[in-house]
């Protein structure tokens, strides 16, 4: 049995979806579906069974592993502007540890989500302490289990990964709310507004000029394949594409697939501007200091561990986005 915890969630559901191409479907799903419209994310994945993150964390804790192939932990509370550090140590923190204990008591592969957030501002976004600075307490709460991971790598007794997510983009991401991805937000901007918005400039950044790596969520999934493919090693990796992309072209990107949808020209990023299709709002005082201005991936570890596919550019990915978005 495989189990994914937020497997209701955005990257869980996709990496269900991965497994069951390749013909997993015995797959324990761990969530929490009190708002119950996150349901929609599994339908059509096969799973075997479904239990709340709760009664799983209690399993856990009573050393009821038995009979699991690997654990995919992709539960956690993602939103960097929660401000609430018991609830986020304990949620993310504190239940990757436990299952990182039962895992290794087992001897049962782990796989986990990191985040890029824990190298805040940057610059240097390679897997080592001395970059790693997180700006919130979310980063700091992904940083301090992988100083655990680290501590304890010379003695695994079963394989453990953790995966340091860039800016993820991709369906089934709907309910994420404010916590989507700029693509959702600037799709359902431009159907609904016929423009869509992004921050004016900012830290030294142009107008939508400050830069990401936006990854889309298949490659994540395939990453993650790529490691339940070799679990002869363990570490943490960057997950991202090693391409810092500005805001403005995940913009461009969202409404040139639009309008390619509707039959119209392509337009440039400057006539997009001229034409008040792409606008920009003040900078938000609040997350002055809080914000990543740049992020990019650097990928020598993630290549070294062989993995040595492509990853989609912003204006492909976003581009297949869209027309997913636009088929419903």
């Amino acid at each position: 049995m495989i189990v994914v915890t937020g497997a209701a969630g955005f990257i869980g559901s996709n990496l269900i979806r991965g497994l069951n191409r390749r013909g997993y479907t015995d797959i324990l799903a761990v969530d929490d579906l009190t708002e119950g419209d996150k349901f929609r994310n599994l339908v059509g994945c096969e799973i075997s069974d479904y239990l709340h993150k709760d009664e799983f964390r209690l399993k856990v804790n009573q050393g009821g592993l038995s009979g699991v192939d690997v654990v995919l932990h992709q539960g956690a509370c993602s939103d960097t502007t929660e401000r609430n550090g018991h609830y986020m140590m304990d949620n993310n923190f504190r239940v990757t540890l436990e299952i990182f204990e039962q895992c290794q008591q087992k001897r049962i592969p782990l796989l986990y989500a990191s985040s890029a957030a824990v190298y805040g501002p940057g610059p240097v976004y390679a897997e080592d302490p001395a970059n790693e600075r997180p700006l919130n307490v979310y980063g700091y709460s992904k940083y301090l289990f992988d100083q655990v991971l680290r501590r304890r790598m010379r003695e695994l007794a079963a394989p453990v990964v953790g995966l340091r997510y860039f800016n993820v983009y991709g369906p089934h991401e709907q309910h994420k709310g404010r916590m989507a991805s700029v693509a959702f937000h600037n799709f359902n901007q431009f159907l609904n507004e016929g423009h869509v918005r992004l921050f004016a400039g900012w830290d030294g950044y142009a107008d939508g000029g400050q830069m990401r790596d936006f990854i889309h969520v298949d490659d994540v999934v395939n990453v993650n394949l790529h490691f339940l493919d070799h679990p002869e090693v363990s570490g943490v990796f960057n997950c991202g594409t090693g391409r810092a992309q500005p805001f403005n072209d995940v913009a461009s990107s969202v409404v040139n697939a639009i309008r390619r949808h509707r039959g119209e020209s392509e337009l440039g990023l400057d006539d997009q501007v001229s034409q008040g299709l792409l606008r920009y709002i003040p900078f938000p005082d609040d997350l002055k200091g809080r914000y990543q201005s740049h992020t990019q991936a650097d990928l020598t570890q993630l290549r070294a561990a062989g993995y040595e596919h492509a990853f989609r550019d912003v204006q492909t990915g976003v581009s297949e986005y869209v027309q997913a978005l636009l088929q419903g």
